[in-house]
């Protein structure tokens, strides 16, 4: 594991905003760090970015407790950005490099090969008050990986910019991930989530409530639902076993009682003579599952 959270709390005054949370997450991975407003996701970060420590609770970064020289193995871009904006870009990245431990000669090749990969040579002398909410945040980016670090932690990374470099990020992402870099993604954009996660934990109100791999928890998740398309008019005398949830024009929406009877439901819709185009099961969506598993959460709490 890259990462090990185990037990950890931490207070302000008497309000609890992290609560006995505990999770692992694997080398190589894209972790979704997940939550509504308010629930002790960022407070959870400070900790693993050294910016604070736990009440209680340890943190280990590849095995090893948090130290005085773990911040240099770990890259944090915040949702808030902190780049100052006086400061010219290319002189604001050398600083924050060194911060982290690179001499000045691998920074200044470190800078380059971004600036060149992102097609910015000529920022390098512009001030970060003069670029624009999309371009500051590429100098965010960079900032952020200069000094390869083994755990790269993204708060809402994709902020401010336009579908083009929206995508471009995104493939940066994944570049790094397959280098070997792990990756804490926070977002709340489910689809997001999605698309890039490969493991995540929610948090609601300073509690782990659900935790584990992305496909595992959709599968656990699933009402058993199949979407069945067809070509021509849909057959109206399927069998009663098989409830019908919606209908539309060449498509009908099924619930059944368990996975097992989804060979059952096609084999009555060959059997009409009807040319089916598509069957498919339908798992729940990421914001489905976070919007049910929060509502639970606090209807438990207000019990």
């Amino acid at each position: 594991m890259i990462l090990s959270v185990q037990n950890v709390v931490k207070t302000y005054g008497t309000y609890r905003a992290v609560n006995n949370v505990s999770l692992d997450v694997p080398k190589g991975s894209v972790f979704g760090l997940l939550g509504p407003n308010g629930a002790g996701k960022t407070s959870l970060i400070r900790m693993i970015t050294t910016i604070t420590a736990p009440d209680e609770g340890v943190i280990k970064l590849d095995g090893e407790k948090l130290n005085a020289r773990s911040p240099e193995k770990i890259g944090y871009m915040p949702e808030e950005r902190g780049l100052y904006k006086k400061m010219k870009v290319g002189e604001q990245l050398l600083y924050l490099a060194q911060l982290k431990g690179l001499s000045k000669h691998q920074a200044v090749e470190a800078i380059d090969y971004w600036m060149v990969k992102f097609d910015i040579k000529d920022w390098w002398p512009k001030k970060i008050e003069d670029l624009s909410k999309g371009m500051q945040q590429k100098i965010q980016f960079i900032a952020t990986i200069l000094h390869r670090p083994e755990l790269l932690i993204l708060d809402e990374p994709f902020t401010g910019l336009d579908p083009i470099n929206t995508n471009l990020i995104k493939d940066e992402i994944r570049q790094l991930n397959e280098s070997g870099i792990s990756i804490i993604f926070s977002t709340h954009r489910m689809e997001q989530v999605e698309e890039m996660c490969d493991h995540i934990v929610l948090i609601n109100k300073g509690q782990n409530v659900l935790y584990g791999e992305v496909q595992a928890i959709k599968k656990q998740y699933k009402q058993n639902l199949y979407r069945v398309e067809t070509e021509g008019v849909l057959p109206t005398n399927i069998p009663d076993r098989f409830t019908e949830v919606s209908r539309g024009k060449n498509a009908v929406t099924y619930q059944l009682h368990d996975e097992s009877q989804s060979n059952e439901l096609l084999k009555a819709f060959l059997q009409k003579d009807t040319r089916v185009t598509k069957f498919e099961e339908i798992l729940p969506t990421f914001n489905e599952i976070f919007i049910k598993r929060v509502e639970e959460t606090d209807q438990e709490g207000a019990e």
